[in-house]
């Protein structure tokens, strides 16, 4: 082999050297010590003997000499010679042994030596490679065999790289290929099988991908983060489904990192406890806020250990339970009920069996009527139960509905622990399959709070219910039955209006919580003159004596009255009146003149300065002429385009904010006058119903707010406002019936609030009206339930879906327990005509609260929202741009 040439060659010349240069250093030193004893050859004769001996025995010694060295230098190379070919034979072998083949070449790129493996590994034999070929020859061989695929070029460049050249061989064995040059120009390339470490590798990564199939097709949250870093590190499709991110964006980030402070919080807790628990798992429960939403998860927390035994990362498997466990609670809370029903609805309830008037159950309330534990009664009889008399009645009456098989009703007192109740009794029959009577079903109600209700309902027919003074209504009976008495008498009497000064400024400033307490303590202050509260800040008087001395009078003492300080919620309010007087009979002989003249005495008085008085003229025709102004003003309103549409939130009555959810809008016109700016709804409100105008208001308020309504992507209800003028003039129902077809609102989504005026000015023909209506598929709703008359006879007549209470209850709940009496006997009320109750004007969460705990349908009022342009709320109706925005904020 070249290696043997190598060191051959190397050895030998060294010897022969070191030879030359000792004969060249021993001879030369001879000669010149003879040279002066030698002489010509005819000299010779002449020479010493002992010279010539000593001459010839030098050059035996040096001779012996030389012969020495030779045969010293001859061992060494001989030795030299056996040590490298133990130490060629060595690598060879070790070379030879290598798990992977071994080519070196020289700096002229010929193979200078190739092990085993390598003719192994590609089918060839020793005498294949043939002294002095080349690396590329060696190539072309492999090419030719069958076992390289790619060209020289090709080959050096991928070998010579980083990852090196995977050659792939006809049996399917991949060789990995790298090439190195030496320092001297030579090179080495290794080639080493792989295909064992591919299989294994394409084996892990298909089994890696299979795994993170599973798991992503596993429907439960699944995450993994290191523990080192408390980076995430997996997560699978449900997992980014819950958050709504994506794993690319999760992996590498920690929790703080990805999710709100207090979810961030609880899940690192969650972590630690995990870490610190004896067995490495950790299962709890807790909130995280997903999307502004708080989520309840059921979490299992794992900590996986490396091949040391040491935590090396930790698997979390999650669930969102938020649903599980409401509807858990729900069945729970359904099964108690089921459970409880019997032993707390709010009657009496006793079952018993037909055949031998046996009673087979009673509940807890029966007890008072029994006069006995219920536990005691079962199995007996009213004879058992009752004495002679009672039992005797008792009995006939269930055998007339037995016999009637159908339900008999009547009230009767009973006598009770708390003294004489009257009770509504009823008895209903149940028929078995064979259709005989089986079981009669008999309840007692207690009616007497309720006929209480009914006699406070008649009260607040006309009564103001903030203040309790007599309202508009009773005002204006009071004042005809005074014309009455008065008419032909020569007798005076003066109708004052008063209006508080400041209330809105107190509104503005200190909410209307505070302005309606001012409202009351003013009413105390008028209480022994006044006759009643006639609108929001507005009183009436009716003041008889010489007039007009004793109403100015009157008129100047109430003023002093107002004017001193109020303490309201430790606050100094400071109020006053402004008045307008008219007299009977010079200013009016009824009653609508005379309101009418002194409102317009009260607007003069507005007109002139706060805090004064102002009797009525005649010259005062010009506020007439005013309103006339502003009535020819509001008639183009529409036209011009100066109405608009506000939108208060309707919701459901819920203990907070948060679980009052919206269910729709009332619609409540705005109008912008170019002039005057914003006039208020008060103002051109009753221009419009007085002047009729409120017909085509109406019109376009009930189109436009249907046109909105029908766009809103969530279904949610819209209320309208009709007045009682759209009844008296047109054909109203026509009307809902065509806007409905033209916008294409579905009529169940619609909800017309009407107030009483509807029915008194015609009763026959409004409730026709409205069951037309009711008929078309919309709903119906009584508004400002108990501001005015609020006859219950209306609600008798008609079936209303909805009853709403004025919002001077809602004010005083929590002031006085009248109001909350009231409040209380509305929605019982309500309640028994399957009349959903709704609460307007509801400001505070303490109001919110008690409604729903009162079981309160619906709330409205600045709570939940103010009446704003329907953009406002786009994000309640689920407008697309909303949801847009909050992708680019969230």
């Amino acid at each position: 082999m070249a290696e043997k040439n190598w060191h051959a060659g190397s050895t030998l010349p060294i010897a022969v050297q070191a030879v030359a240069c000792l004969a060249g250093a021993v001879t030369p030193a001879r000669a010149f010590a003879l040279s002066d004893s030698f002489a010509a050859p005819g000299d010779l004769t002449k020479l010493d003997p002992s010279v010539i001996w000593e001459a010839l025995i030098a050059g035996i010694v040096v001779c012996s000499l030389l012969a020495a060295i030779a045969l010293w230098i001859h061992s060494s190379l001989r030795r030299t010679r056996r040590l490298q070919l133990r130490r060629n034979a060595f690598v060879s072998s070790a070379m030879n042994n290598l798990n992977q083949g071994v080519v070196m070449t020289d700096a002229q790129r010929r193979v200078i030596f190739c092990n085993d493996r390598y003719l192994e590994i590609y089918g060839l034999t020793r005498s294949d490679v043939r002294a002095g070929m080349n690396g590329r020859e060696l190539l072309a061989l492999r090419r030719k065999r069958g076992v390289l695929g790619a060209s020289d070029d090709e080959f050096y460049d991928k070998a010579a790289s980083a990852n090196g050249l995977i050659t792939e061989l006809p049996d399917g064995r991949a060789i990995l290929v790298k090439y190195f040059v030496l320092p001297n120009g030579g090179s080495v390339a290794t080639h080493l099988d792989v295909s064992e470490q591919r299989r294994l590798s394409r084996q892990l990564a298909s089994t890696k991908q299979f795994l993170e199939s599973v798991l992503d097709h596993v429907p439960a949250c699944v995450a993994a983060k290191s523990i080192e870093d408390g980076c995430y590190i997996f997560a699978n499709s449900a997992y980014e489904r819950f958050w709504g991110l994506s794993r690319d964006f999760a992996v590498g980030r920690k929790a703080r990192e990805l999710f709100a402070p207090s979810s961030a919080s609880s899940i690192e807790a969650a972590d630690r406890a995990a870490l610190n628990s004896p067995d490495g798992q950790y299962r709890n429960e807790f909130e995280v806020d997903r999307a502004g939403a708080r989520r309840m998860v059921a979490s299992i927390r794992i900590v996986v250990r490396n091949e040391s035994n040491k935590p090396e990362f930790l698997l979390i498997v999650f669930e969102d339970i938020t649903d599980r466990r409401s509807l858990s609670q729900e069945l729970e809370s359904t099964k108690k009920f089921l459970e409880l029903v019997v032993d707390n609805i709010p009657v009496a309830l006793i079952v018993e069996q037909v055949k031998d008037g046996s009673y087979l159950l009673a509940n807890r309330s029966a007890e008072t009527i029994l006069n006995r534990r219920r536990e005691e009664t079962t199995g007996l009889t009213a004879s058992d139960i009752f004495n002679p008399k009672e039992a005797r009645l008792i009995i006939a009456r269930d055998e007339a509905a037995i016999k009637k098989r159908g339900m008999i009703t009547e009230e009767h007192p009973i006598s009770t622990k708390d003294g004489l109740r009257l009770f509504l009794t009823r008895r209903a029959t149940v028929l078995n399959d064979a259709g005989e009577p089986q079981y009669l079903i008999k309840t007692h109600e207690d009616v007497t709070d309720r006929r209480q209700t009914e006699s406070r309902m008649a009260h607040m027919a006309y009564h103001d219910g903030l203040t309790d003074l007599p309202n508009r209504a009773a005002f204006l009976q009071a004042l005809t039955q005074m014309i009455e008495a008065c008419e032909g008498t020569g007798e005076e009497f003066a109708v004052l209006c008063v209006d508080l000064d400041g209330l809105k400024e107190v509104n503005d400033v200190f909410g209307h919580a505070l302005g309606d307490k001012l409202l009351i303590e003013v009413a105390h202050r008028l209480q022994d003159s006044a006759r009643a509260r006639l609108s929001g800040d507005e009183f009436g008087l009716i003041i008889d004596g010489k007039q007009p001395e004793t109403g100015l009078a009157l008129a100047r003492q109430i003023g002093e009255a107002v004017a001193r300080e109020f303490q309201i919620d430790g606050r100094p309010v400071r109020a006053g009146i402004t008045t307008g007087m008219s007299v009977f009979p010079h200013n009016g002989t009824d009653g609508a003149s005379l309101l009418a003249n002194a409102g317009a005495a009260l607007f003069r008085a507005k007109q002139k300065s706060r805090g004064t008085i102002s009797l009525y003229q005649p010259e005062m025709d010009q506020q007439i002429r005013d309103r006339r102004v502003l009535h020819q003003d509001l008639s183009m309103a529409v036209k011009n385009g100066e109405l608009s549409l506000a939108f208060q939130p309707q919701g459901i009555a819920g203990h907070s904010v948060a679980e009052s959810e919206i269910i729709g809008f009332e619609a409540l016109a705005r109008w912008q006058h170019p002039v005057r700016g914003q006039v208020s709804p008060a103002e051109f409100i009753p221009i419009a119903e007085e002047s009729g105008l409120i017909v085509e208001m109406g019109e376009w308020i009930l189109r436009e707010a249907c046109r909105e309504a029908a766009s809103w992507p969530k279904p949610l209800q819209v209320a309208v406002n009709l007045s009682p003028a759209q009844f008296m003039h047109g054909d109203v129902v026509g009307l809902v019936h065509s806007i409905l077809i033209e916008t294409g609102h579905a009529p169940g989504r619609l909800e017309l609030e009407i107030t009483e005026g509807v029915l008194i000015e015609d009763f026959d023909r409004g409730l026709a009206l409205l069951r037309r209506l009711k008929a078309l598929g919309v709903r119906i709703s009584m508004d400002d339930f108990g501001s005015g008359y609020s006859s219950l006879s209306y609600l008798q007549a008609f079936p209303f879906d909805k009853i709403k209470i004025d919002r001077a209850f809602i004010i005083n709940l929590g002031r006085n327990p009248q109001s909350a009496a009231i409040v209380r006997a509305v929605i019982d009320l309500g309640h028994g005509l399957e009349m959903s109750i709704i609460a307007e004007g509801v400001e505070t969460v303490d109001q919110l609260a008690f409604l729903a705990s009162e079981g309160c349908d619906g709330v409205q009022g600045y709570l939940l929202g103010k009446p704003l342009p329907i953009g406002k709320y786009a994000g309640l109706v689920g407008r697309a741009e909303a949801m847009e925005l909050a992708l680019k904020t969230g």
